[in-house]
């Protein structure tokens, strides 16, 4: 997770900032406060989330009620997002059998 982040934290910043969707500094304040509110809330009573979909989230319905969704950006985030999970599953499993542990 280190080596991705400093590979590709830009890239990752850029897509949020500019690519999802169009706003103003005040949608992007809105989007953001929001973020805070749904991690800090989820912390409190316990509930691990992931800040950068919960953030995308927000952004996605920043898109969706501004009209000006990017939907080639956001098919290619949910792409990586459903594809995610089962990649890591069958990594993790690949790398159990060949070190003997499944």
């Amino acid at each position: 997770m280190i080596v991705g982040g400093l590979l590709h934290s830009r890239g990752i910043a850029r897509t949020m900032g500019e690519r999802i969707t169009e706003m103003n500094p005040g949608q992007g304040l809105t989007a953001n406060l929001a973020t805070s509110v749904l991690v800090l809330g989820a912390s409190r009573i316990g509930l691990p989330v992931s800040t950068t979909h919960v953030s995308n989230g927000a952004l996605f319905g920043l898109g969706a009620v501004n009209g000006k969704m990017r939907w080639r950006t956001v098919s290619k985030i949910l792409v990586v997002w459903v594809t995610t999970l089962p990649a890591a599953a069958l990594l993790a499993a690949s790398i159990a059998l060949l070190l003997g542990g499944g």
